[in-house]
């Protein structure tokens, strides 16, 4: 199994943490003590692939914000890794000037441009510094890599290329072009950091086609100039492309609204959803609701507690995926598991305190000293077993109550039906006018859903009605009145999103089954089974990945940057189905979309799907942005 994305990413930061040289492996001497300075950029390349562990091994004793107050270290070499911006430059000068460490290794996340370099040069002469800059590099590592199989854009700043940046209806051709070049920079970094270069489809006339230009330009310019090209020599041969280049396919957001909207059941999107999960971090707060304090007494402060939901977590890699009901159970069969360890360890130490010298204790005691070295050696596994579970514990935990406070379920499995065509149980009108029934923003979202998947726009006299039960209900309509402006241009250009025959089964209702000793009560939350269906995105990988011909994807151009001349038709095309592809969607994406093509993946052994995004948003992010568009 060729390196990931995200173990290459990893790999370029411990290179750039020994100052540029491969790690060594097998040296028992200690590494050189070193600070590593970096911005909001790099702290968030660095947080979801790296533990503060992590870094300490490879020799960082401090990790600092590079616009904080930071008191002078004169015998420490110093690793920078920040992007190339103007405030940046002035600072890291400051630092030169303030002659702040021993050495200065500076390593900038994208390229770094010819006058800011000459910036810093000149201010190295004027504090007489030139010798202590030993390093200057680009690391071209401007994305973050989330899972192996998933990059985002960035996370600061993320706004500045929102879906709601791209379709702002004022928006100027300078700006349009700014946040065009920022996603390209990124996608660049990662090409350059994956070692390949990707045959590159996207649709027309919108902004993931603007994409596609700009970034088959700057692939071509970097492979022409084959001196400097930064695809050649020792960083393609190692590469998982040696034999086949992969397919890079660039969605736009607006071929599918419905998704980023809709409710999920699978246990990774579903925290994504309804708790705070950024950047593989969940924050939330502990002690709700369980102790209520007396009367005029302060309420308690609730402690904020984060969860870190890594690659290294066996449970969360096997069931990031599945449908809530099932991590429910899983959840609790570890914790059995756990128990009868610990029971164990238990019984041991009470046999140990056997007294008396009779001939059956002391054969007995060497039999147990046996079992219970065994027992100690287990014991760090079996601490780091129990911060698992209990992490587990308490994240499932939150999501549960608010599936069940907020009738999720209802509202999946009502949307599954919408989104599939297929018939309803109750009227639409039933379950927004219902009060118990989820946050206004819930029916919302379910509202939208419904009016982007309508074959038919409903007529202005039931728009009224809907409107004024959405208005009693508390919402607020403006996302409403972008999507109708969506649905109106969208009719002219194409037909809607066809969501395949999905669906759910339910189970019928979780009743006592889930024995009586479970952390988790479930009664009256559906059991809903997933079928396995393609969203849109998916869809369109599938045509282009196995060079399917259909009239969805017919119209896809065709870019192929390593063809140095010859226009778009007269490329000789490939024929062969791919083996790897990256999906990217311009305007945002989210887990429902990810954890779909993941299945898809699953069901077509040998093939490899990344996908990435420009942000990753939740439905309530989502809808914000959507309102902002409404109201212009």
């Amino acid at each position: 199994m060729a390196a990931s994305v995200r173990e290459k990413q990893a790999a370029a930061l411990k290179r750039m943490l020994n100052f540029n040289a491969p790690p060594l492996k097998n040296t028992a001497s200690e590494p050189v003590w070193k600070v590593l300075i970096y911005d909001r950029f790099g702290q968030d390349i660095i947080s979801p692939l790296l533990a503060v562990k992590e870094l300490r091994d490879m020799g960082i004793t401090l990790h600092l914000l590079l616009h904080s107050d930071r008191d002078p270290i004169p015998d420490v070499p110093a690793i920078y890794f920040v992007m190339p911006t103007e405030e940046n430059i002035d600072r890291i000068c400051q630092d030169l000037r303030n002659q702040l460490y021993e050495s200065y290794c500076l390593n900038f996340i994208s390229a770094v441009s010819r006058s800011k370099l000459e910036d810093i040069a000149s201010s190295a002469l004027a504090a007489n510094a030139v010798t202590q800059v030993t390093k200057v590099y680009d690391q071209y590592l401007n994305f973050i890599t989330l899972e192996d199989d998933m990059f985002i854009l960035s996370h600061q700043n993320k706004e500045l290329i929102s879906y709601h940046a791209i379709n702002k209806p004022d928006i100027l051709d300078t700006d349009m072009e700014a946040i065009m070049d920022t996603m390209v920079d990124s996608l660049f970094c990662f090409f350059v950091t994956l070692g390949a270069v990707p045959i590159i489809r996207c649709p027309t006339g919108n902004a993931a086609e603007m994409v596609a230009v700009k970034l088959d330009k700057r692939l071509r310019e970097n492979l022409r100039d084959a001196r400097n090209s930064l695809f050649t020599g020792d960083t393609m041969t190692g590469g998982q492309f040696s034999f086949q280049r992969p397919l890079f396919v660039l969605a736009d957001r607006n071929l599918d609204l419905a998704t980023p909207l809709h409710h999920t059941w699978t246990y990774q999107a579903l925290i994504h959803d309804v708790l705070d999960f950024h950047l593989n971090r969940v924050s939330m707060e502990e002690g709700l609701g369980a102790e209520s304090s007396p009367a005029g007494a302060r309420p308690k402060k609730k402690n904020r507690k984060t969860y870190d939901l890594t690659a290294v977590d066996a449970f969360w890699q096997k069931h990031k995926g599945s449908p809530f009901p099932e991590v429910a159970e899983s959840v609790q069969e570890e914790l059995d598991r756990y128990r009868a360890q610990e029971d164990e360890v238990k019984r041991l130490k009470t046999i140990m305190g056997l007294e008396g010298e009779d001939e059956g204790a002391i054969s007995m005691l060497s039999d147990n000293t046996a079992k219970l070295t065994s027992a100690v050696s287990s014991l760090p596994e079996l601490l780091e077993k129990k911060r698992l579970i209990d992490l587990h514990t308490n994240v499932a935990t939150a999501v549960l109550d608010h599936i069940k406070s907020r009738k999720l379920d209802v509202y999946f499995e009502y949307e599954e039906k919408l989104m599939s065509k297929s018939t309803l149980d109750k009227s639409l009108l039933d379950v927004i006018s219902d009060p118990d029934a989820g946050t206004p923003e819930d029916k919302m979202r379910l509202f939208l859903i419904y009016y982007i998947t309508a074959q038919q726009v409903p007529s202005e006299s039931d728009l009224e009605q809907y409107k004024k039960a959405l208005l009693d209900a508390g919402c607020d309509l403006s996302p409403l009145n972008y999507i109708k402006q969506w649905k109106a241009f969208t009719k002219m250009a194409a037909t809607p999103a066809s969501y395949g025959s999905g669906g759910v089964k339910p189970m019928g209702l979780f009743s006592r089954v889930m024995n009586s000793g479970s952390q988790f009560v479930m009664e009256g939350v559906k059991n809903l089974v997933i079928k396995q269906h393609n969203l849109p995105v998916t869809r369109i990988l599938d045509h282009l990945m196995e060079m399917k011909s259909h009239p969805e994807t017919d119209s896809y151009r065709y870019f192929d940057p390593k063809m140095l001349r010859g226009s778009e038709s007269s490329t000789p095309r490939n024929k062969n189905p791919f083996q790897e592809a990256i999906v990217f969607v311009v305007g945002g994406g989210n887990y429902i979309e990810y954890q779909n093509l993941v299945d898809y993946a699953k069901a077509k052994p040998g093939k490899k799907v990344l996908y990435g995004c420009s942000e990753l948003f939740n439905s309530t992010q989502f809808i914000k942005q959507l309102s902002q568009l409404g109201q212009k």
